[in-house]
């Protein structure tokens, strides 16, 4: 059992200085450029009870917003309303990120304060989206790096290859009617689809 910093750092040697060197407390132009083609951010959050949420979010590369070097602009999406990522960052105004570019092995982390904002001036970011959002977490940037391509690299996650056909998992109708004990039949696969196409 590993359970103390000194019995974890035994097993390891101690990061090289690029990976140490590499942090910055702001978006220079490398990251500005990675978020801009980003399709793809994980949101990591945690509550004030110690509870982790971490979910993606969406939408055309770019779609979250660098206002300026040290401000990321995040434009909220219809979702299952749970709210659990916006609720902790209401509880603990702190966020972690996590963008990814699809072809490209390496990401790029972000962590830092968010808020909830709906002020106009903020959403006006978004004029041009199909759908406007309610509201945006603002991200003020505290930590910025990007991430070696190891992880991915070793996961061929690009790799086509690597696809899978959807169908190797039941519908996800029915994969909630067996976890949610619910009987009669389930929506299929294209009819989630059809379902959410007005909805993205």
């Amino acid at each position: 059992m590993i359970d103390s910093v000194e019995a974890l750092r035994a097993l390891y040697a101690q990061p090289k200085g690029r990976s140490l060197s590499k942090e910055l407390r702001r978006l220079d132009a490398h990251c500005v450029r990675f978020v801009s083609l980003a399709p793809l951010v994980v949101v990591a959050t945690t509550g004030a009870d110690g509870r982790m949420d971490c979910s993606p979010r969406g939408g055309e590369p770019g779609f979250v917003k660098a206002a300026d070097e040290h401000t990321l602009l995040i434009p909220d999406s219809p979702g299952n309303n749970r709210l659990d990522s916006m609720t902790n960052m209401l509880a603990t105004g702190r966020i972690g990120l996590l963008f990814l570019v699809p072809g490209v092995d390496e990401t790029l982390r972000v962590n830092g304060r968010a808020r909830l904002t709906d002020e106009p001036q903020v959403l006006s970011h978004f004029a041009g989206a199909a759908r406007a959002p309610k509201l945006a977490i603002e991200v003020a940037v505290e930590e910025a790096y990007l991430h070696c391509a190891k992880a991915l690299m070793r996961s061929k996650l690009w790799a086509p290859e690597s696809r899978n056909e959807r169908s190797v998992l039941p519908s996800m109708g029915q994969m909630l009617n067996d976890q949610t004990g619910t009987a009669g039949p389930a929506e299929t696969q294209e009819q989630m689809v059809a379902r959410y196409i007005h909805d993205l």
